[in-house]
């Protein structure tokens, strides 16, 4: 089975960026619903994808690695560095706002109209349709309201430890288990004639349909979108660690530059164990200057210890670690 598998797979056609649009869509008319998460409207002629891509904003690499993906149901990028995440937020945030906002109401409707509203188990039918409908919309607003601003603010450079994708991995679970429920009682369960049993063949149809759609909705996510958040996560968090070094060694830098001349020949004095007053003898000056440096050095540094002083001395090359006794 796997080796039939694998074959099918090589014979899929996978769509490049030189391919025209219209082409794809006429091979692969499921996709038409993808383009609107896209924000890609209609009437670009016979542009490649590459073009209508370049003239709608749209990451030309992601935006084919989605589309074959939702073509052949299986990943064919090699570089998830290369997905653009702005171009991924754009394709979630709009398939959340189709599927709420439409999808979800339309199917709703369906089955009103398809049921007998006197019907006791129509009623349960539609109760069971509208958990679903409320799992759903509550995962999605859970993204919206939580991971989606958390990606902006890692995107834009603001490192924070409010959530991390891998919450959101864990908490993104299937939810159309209610969904495979309602499919079956329809199809096993609900009795029907004429133009009510049409009408409920037409709507299980679109409850397939649905499903499908959801579940390479949860694939994108679980397969690209937390991948590349993963490492844009990794390297963020890197990154501002070494913010944070250079910035403490930047501040080291200013605080050598705070130092007078003076003040650093005290810091080498006391590093190589000298007393105030053997300090006083080296540098020609009196051991209540001594100390008046010492206090300065104390106020800048805000070290004290001879052995923090060391470190320092170390640290902003004032010494040689070699000619120090430890």
């Amino acid at each position: 089975m796997m080796i039939i598998k694998e074959k099918e797979m090589k014979n899929q056609k996978m769509y490049e960026a030189d391919d025209k649009l219209i082409s794809i869509i006429r091979d692969n008319y499921n996709i038409l619903q993808s383009l609107g998460s896209f924000g890609i409207n209609l009437g670009f002629g016979d542009k490649t994808v590459r073009e209508v891509c370049e003239s709608q904003r749209v990451d030309t690499y992601t935006f084919l690695a989605i589309v074959n993906f939702t073509i052949n149901g299986y990943r064919d990028y090699d570089d998830v560095d290369r997905l653009s995440i702005p171009t991924l937020m754009q394709y979630l945030k709009a398939s959340h706002e189709y599927y709420l906002g439409f999808q979800l109401p339309f199917i709703r409707r369906e089955l009103v109209d398809a049921l007998d509203a006197n019907d006791n188990l129509a009623r349960l039918i539609l109760k069971l349709y509208d958990e679903y409908a409320h799992a759903i919309s509550s995962h999605m607003k859970y993204e919206e309201r939580v991971v989606f601003p958390y990606v902006d603010a890692l995107f834009n450079g603001r490192v924070t430890d409010r959530c991390d994708v891998e919450t959101f991995s864990k908490h993104h679970t299937a939810t159309d288990q209610k969904l495979r429920e309602l499919k079956n009682i329809i199809i096993k369960y609900l009795p029907g004639d004429g133009l009510h049993n049409n009408q409920l063949t037409a709507t299980l149809y679109d409850i397939y349909n649905n499903q499908e759609w959801l579940s390479i909705h949860a694939r994108v996510e679980d397969e690209m979108f937390i991948p590349v958040i993963k490492r844009f996560e990794q390297r963020s968090k890197q990154k501002d660690v070494s913010v944070k070094i250079s910035n403490m060694i930047s501040q080291n830098q200013g605080h050598v530059e705070m130092l007078g001349d003076r003040e650093k020949d005290v810091i080498v004095c006391v590093v190589q164990g000298m007393s105030n007053k053997e300090i006083a003898e080296h540098l020609f000056i009196s051991v209540n200057t001594v100390l008046t440096h010492r206090r300065n050095i104390a106020k800048k540094l805000q070290i004290h210890s001879a052995a923090g002083l060391t470190i320092y001395a170390i640290v902003n090359n004032l010494v040689d670690i070699s000619s120090v006794k430890l």
